[in-house]
């Protein structure tokens, strides 16, 4: 006996389908290169990177660009870093990392070139994350942190745009310095913290006095000098 068959469930529009992950990355990499080209000021570009992070579905996320050229032009050099072009503008995957600290503690700081992705997690430990003196090979670098019962200190350089996106249970979650007009460079990168703290401390903050510079004009300073 034949069975009756159902229609199946009209599919969502495109433009209606939750956004994921990687569209909110592939927009911020619009916003980035926009923000580099000089398309968009530092206000305006904080104002849309607030809203990546706040709409729910793709056609929300595409008006955020709908005034901006698609990505896959020439790509713009970079103002900060020694590489020429930024990971997604060459077709290059882009870098990630994992940091752990389960009872024990990890860090990384010095002259080391953070991926456009880093996730922490840490459970009873200490994580330690000091981009003072990286070298950024992106516009926006994004910290995923998870602590649970761990503590976990971002620090960056005073005149990078830092901004934060998470939340603590029994915990603390806190973002210092985060849109100092006054002393962020609208051509520096952006670092966006996101995290859960459980019963645990997430803190990222500037160090005042520590400056990202542009490495490659003083290199070229140099060998001309």
């Amino acid at each position: 006996m034949d069975l009756e068959k159902k229609p199946a469930a009209p599919a969502a529009a495109p433009a209606e389908l939750r956004a994921s992950d990687a569209d909110r990355d592939r927009i911020a990499h619009i916003l980035a290169d926009a923000l580099a080209e000089g398309r968009l000021t530092a206000d305006e570009h904080s104002e849309r990177l607030d809203s990546l992070y706040a709409v729910k579905t793709v056609g929300e996320l595409e008006v955020l660009v709908r005034d901006l050229p698609a990505p896959g032009g020439p790509a713009a050099a970079p103002a900060y870093g020694l590489n020429p072009a930024p990971a997604h503008a060459t077709g290059q995957a882009a870098v990630s990392e994992t940091v752990v600290a389960v009872c024990s503690s990890s860090t990384r700081k010095g002259r080391w070139r953070p991926g456009a992705h880093t996730r922490v997690v840490c459970v009873l430990g200490d994580v330690t994350i000091d981009l003072t003196e990286a070298v950024f090979e992106q516009q926006v670098t994004e910290i995923d942190v998870t602590s649970v019962l761990g503590n976990v200190e971002v620090t960056v350089p005073e005149n990078v745009t830092l901004r934060g996106y998470g939340s603590g249970v029994l915990g603390n979650f806190e973002v210092h310095g985060e849109g100092r007009a006054e002393s962020t460079d609208p051509s520096a990168p952006v670092v966006i913290i996101r995290g859960f703290a459980l019963l645990g401390n997430i803190e990222a903050r500037p160090k005042l006095g520590a400056r990202l510079v542009d490495l490659a004009l003083k290199l070229r300073k140099r060998l001309q000098g």
